[in-house]
């Protein structure tokens, strides 16, 4: 049913200056694998082929890691350095990749906005890069959640429990409890201070959502931080309990700071890469 997964990729990555003053935060490495190639390596595993990446200006490095360099495999043929190729040219060989440009920066909600045109009228997924989810042993956060959109036929959002003290740094959901995984949403806030969030549910970068959010996107006024909010659109939807909250299983790193940069690197270069 979810062909599709939208990568919103054209923020400037602000909170790694100067590193990303001329390389896309989403190709930061975590150890030696870029984070966006996690992201679609975990929409793939769910069963998605398509990838439609949402960039902007200086995100080129983000095309040309998607294709092939014929020099680079040129010198390295034959030679044991083959290996670390692997895993890209199995996405390559294997996956679709389409590209559009959001030309302002105008949140969250008008990138997906911006992706339309590469969706068309039908679900699909959204993976923020920077927030990185593994589920070792275990299905993907993407992979589980493609299960519950096959079995409810709404939108679904990825949760988990934050401090209240970071309430404001997420969308924040309160709703019924229909298992102690899964919550029929009712309110959404972006980014309440601890004392006006509803819950400690917090929403982190990973979407199921149907088309009919663009059509509520196109009329969502700009919100807090005069952008256009993916929580305001779904809470449109929220109102005709549309909307479900999912507590995923696995681990989730926020590589957008450097604090969970780190510690994504650690893991990986501990669970991961010294296992290769």
């Amino acid at each position: 049913m979810i062909k599709k997964c939208l990568f919103p990729a054209a923020g400037y990555g602000t909170r790694f200056l100067p590193a990303t003053k001329s390389m896309p935060k989403e190709m930061l490495p975590i150890v030696n694998k870029p984070l966006i190639e996690f992201a679609v390596e975990e929409a793939q595993a769910a069963g998605i082929s398509q990838m439609a990446i949402v960039t902007g200006r200086g995100k080129r490095a983000l095309e040309d890691h998607f294709d092939i360099s014929y020099e680079l495999e040129h010198q390295i043929q034959n030679t044991e350095k083959e290996k670390y190729l692997v895993d890209i040219r199995r996405l390559i060989d294997e996956c679709t990749f389409i590209y559009t440009r959001q030309v302002e920066m105008k949140g969250l909600g008008h990138a997906i906005l911006t992706g339309q045109s590469m969706i068309g009228d039908e679900p699909f997924a959204v993976a923020l890069a920077d927030d990185l989810c593994i589920n070792q042993g275990g299905d993907p956060v993407l992979a589980q959640m493609v299960k519950l959109y096959n079995q409810f036929r709404c939108s679904i959002v990825a949760v988990q429990e934050v401090p209240r003290d970071q309430t404001h740094k997420y969308g924040v959901i309160a709703g019924e409890e229909l298992r102690d995984d899964l919550f029929r949403v009712s309110t959404m806030v972006e980014k309440p201070k601890p004392e006006d969030a509803p819950s400690n549910l917090a929403i982190i970068g990973r979407y199921i959502l149907t088309p009919d959010i663009f059509d509520i996107l196109k009329n969502t006024p700009p919100g807090k931080g005069g952008e256009i909010q993916i929580t305001d659109a779904l809470q449109q939807q929220a109102k005709d309990g549309c909307v479900i909250a999912y507590k995923f299983k696995g681990q989730r790193f926020d590589c957008g700071s450097a604090e969970g940069y780190v510690e994504a690197t650690n893991y990986c270069f501990e669970h991961i890469y010294k296992a290769l």
